[in-house]
């Protein structure tokens, strides 16, 4: 009995590694292909708010479980700090969704896509 709870965690995760790995196989090249993100940054107290729009130009399959990456960027360019964010509710297929986080300042900024998982709502 002992040797089948082992197994059946050994599985579960295997399954969600699996799962983790597989969002983070998109080279940025691609993600370009799918997501377009405009931000703007807003002084606020008691720190400045980023906040924008990703854009899913895939018609078909809408995006959700989506992670951003907000790095901070000195005013050589080079990243001085990074935290990250979520877009709560997903972006629906060929449309946007809002996001907002509150960061550290910084000369600039720079946003990427850390994670997403696309999501087939026909299939049942």
């Amino acid at each position: 009995m002992r040797g089948i709870r082992v197994a059946l965690v050994l599985v579960v995760v295997a399954l969600i590694t699996a799962g983790s790995a597989a969002a983070a196989n998109y080279a940025q090249e691609t993600l370009d292909r799918y997501f377009r993100i405009e931000f703007q940054v807003t002084a606020a107290s008691p720190r400045p708010v980023i906040s924008g729009y990703i854009y899913n130009m895939n018609g078909g399959l809408p995006a959700d479980r989506m992670r951003l990456s907000i790095e901070r960027l000195d005013a050589a360019g080079q990243v001085i700090g990074s935290s990250t964010t979520w877009v709560f509710g997903g972006v629906p297929a060929g449309n946007r969704a809002y996001f907002s986080a509150p960061v550290e300042p910084a000369a600039s900024y720079r946003i990427q896509i850390l994670s997403f998982d696309w999501v087939d709502r026909g299939s049942g």
